[in-house]
């Protein structure tokens, strides 16, 4: 059944709340300021017209390695040399690159012992993809952090904001509350140290965060270590927040900045943003690609609304698309995004119950009437009523745009959605999301990998949560237990799991699409299939391939 949010009475002052939210904002706003100068550049800035030339020689199938090499002298120093020694005839760019530069080294392929189980697997894993690195070399892009932490896996050498809240629900999951500790206690100091947490610890991906799930993360550890873990984390969650909101207390009504936009009537939501115009760092050869092809389009708009896809981790989706098959028509920046707004209603909330157990009750009004007006907000602008579903408003347009995707459900997810609402989204995710391997990304198949027929292992979480809290066990068992029956048979067959998954089509198993390869590891996927585990095979020894996974139509011919 459904949790009641609760909501703060409506004689609540609207002064009291904006007062008290915008001088928390401005407080912060000069640290802020102060923390962007002091950040470390990323490669494409330290090299410059070097950084170009490699790139653009593709000596290396992904372009990530050559972000990530470590210059082995200083950056200024490597570029005078290479300004001076590229005018000569038989200059070779290769072999100084080779020369000036330590390249990331692959991690050897992690080969599981023999008739391990699925649970096994995972358990084991955790060590493999476990990182320390609290110091770093001085050129290195790599951001150093006090704790081990655990990454993705494969070409994701870097612990991942948005990714790590799964992983870490795996770690609780396996009794590792050490490190779900750890890496909370990494991402404060995170907000401590740069003011957000950055997409990933390298600096190209400062400009940016991801989907905020740090009050989930804060809510997880709190189930193990009880309610004080609230207050001692107040300050960071007050830093996200305020990183959230910046400019809320400036923006004009209708307008837009950074990553709040604020409507015609004044209400206030929140959209993805980079902080930076120009290519991807880790992507620099293919966002200029994306842009020869569409020459009308204003380059720095469109490499920013890259790079705000990237931010929302849905990168990249149709979802962002005008042209649902064309990335160069990309406008991430001009939607308001569901599943964004629905985060950090949480956020709001979970400000408020800090400051309650602070006995701050000043505060703790203001935000759960925040929280009350975004809820408000997402249920008026971010709702189709024609079509029965949650989804991202067009606020340059002032329009929602209609197309159903499997955000739709973080509404559910967050408990903000009403019960009818809840009722009509769930309808219309089972009869155009619902798949033979699991819950669908979109309706879509473009070749992007947040497109059909790709299903991914958080967007299952959330479907199943959501719909769980809604009275909707029915279709969360089954989203659960086809995309874990999809888990299991690829793990049976190939002893691995991987990031993404088909769901739909006769060939069911690892994902395809984007920029890059498949990745094996893989850190989401883990944490997501030990919770869907739990549910569904809390014995191991009924759960040791595919077929002994009950699906769905086999259970209501049971029933």
């Amino acid at each position: 059944m459904r949790k009641n949010v609760i909501l703060m009475p409506a004689r609540l002052s609207l002064l009291l709340t904006t007062a008290l939210l915008a001088t928390s904002t401005l407080a912060h706003a000069e640290t802020g300021s102060r923390m962007l100068s002091q950040q470390p550049q990323p490669p494409d800035v330290r090299l410059g017209p070097l950084f170009s030339a490699v790139q653009k020689a593709q000596f290396y199938p992904d372009q990530k390695t050559f972000a990530d090499a470590i210059p082995k002298y200083d950056p200024a120093s490597i570029l005078a040399d290479w300004q001076m020694q590229k005018k000569q005839r038989n200059f070779d760019l290769k072999r100084f690159v080779d020369m000036n530069f330590t390249l990331p080294k692959e991690q050897d392929k992690y080969v599981p012992p023999a008739g391990q189980s699925l649970r096994e697997h995972i358990n084991g894993l955790w060590p493999v993809l476990t990182r320390s690195t609290p110091d770093a070399s001085q050129y290195d892009s790599l951001l150093p952090l006090p704790k081990p932490y655990v990454v993705p896996g494969g070409r994701f050498r870097e612990v991942y904001y948005w990714d790590s809240y799964f992983t870490m629900l795996g770690l609780a999951e396996s009794g590792n509350w050490d490190r779900v500790q750890d890496m909370v206690d990494n991402f404060a100091t995170e907000l401590d140290r740069y003011g957000h947490i950055p997409n990933g610890n390298r600096s190209y991906y400062l400009s940016r965060s991801q989907p905020p799930f740090f009050s989930l993360m804060v809510d997880l550890l709190a189930t193990h270590k009880g309610d004080e873990v609230y207050r001692h984390y107040q300050p960071q969650l007050q830093k996200e927040y305020d990183y959230w909101m910046a400019d809320s207390d400036s923006v004009a009504a209708g307008h837009a900045s950074k990553r709040v936009v604020k409507l015609s009537d004044g209400t206030l939501l929140n959209r993805y943003w980079d902080a930076r115009d120009v290519p991807r760092t880790e992507s620099w050869l293919d966002d200029v690609k994306t842009a020869e092809k569409t020459p009308e389009r204003d380059k720095p708009q469109l490499w920013r609304d890259l790079r705000a896809g990237a931010a929302s981790g849905w990168d990249f989706s149709s979802r962002w698309f005008t042209d649902a098959h064309s990335l160069a028509s990309i406008r991430t920046t001009a939607l308001v995004p569901v599943d964004l707004n629905s985060l950090l209603f949480h956020l709001e909330q979970t400000l408020s119950k800090s400051a309650r157990l602070a006995k701050q009750d000043d505060q703790a009004k203001a935000f759960a009437a925040a929280a009350e007006k975004r809820q408000a907000a997402i249920n008026r602008y971010l709702w189709d009523e024609k079509q029965g579903w949650y989804a991202d408003y067009d606020f340059s347009k002032k329009q929602v745009h209609n197309q159903l995707t499997a955000a739709a459900l973080f509404p559910l997810y967050m408990q903000l959605a009403g019960d009818k609402q809840a009722e009509r989204t769930a309808s219309a995710v089972e009869k155009q999301l619902l798949k033979p391997g699991g819950l669908v990304t979109t309706t879509v198949n473009n070749g992007q990998q947040w497109d059909a027929p790709n299903g991914w292992a958080p967007l299952q979480w959330v479907a199943v949560e959501g719909l769980e809290h809604y009275n909707q066990p029915q279709l969360a068992r089954q989203i659960g237990q086809r995309f874990l029956q999809n888990v299991q048979q690829t793990y049976d067959k190939e002893h691995k799991l991987v990031e993404k998954y088909v769901v739909e089509g006769a060939q069911l198993g690892g994902g395809g699409g984007g920029e890059y390869p498949l990745q094996d590891g893989f850190g989401w996927t883990n944490g997501v299939t030990l919770m869907l585990l739990d549910k569904y095979c809390p014995k191991e020894k009924t759960c040791n391939s595919a077929s002994d996974i009950p699906d769905m139509p086999a259970l209501q011919r049971a029933n």
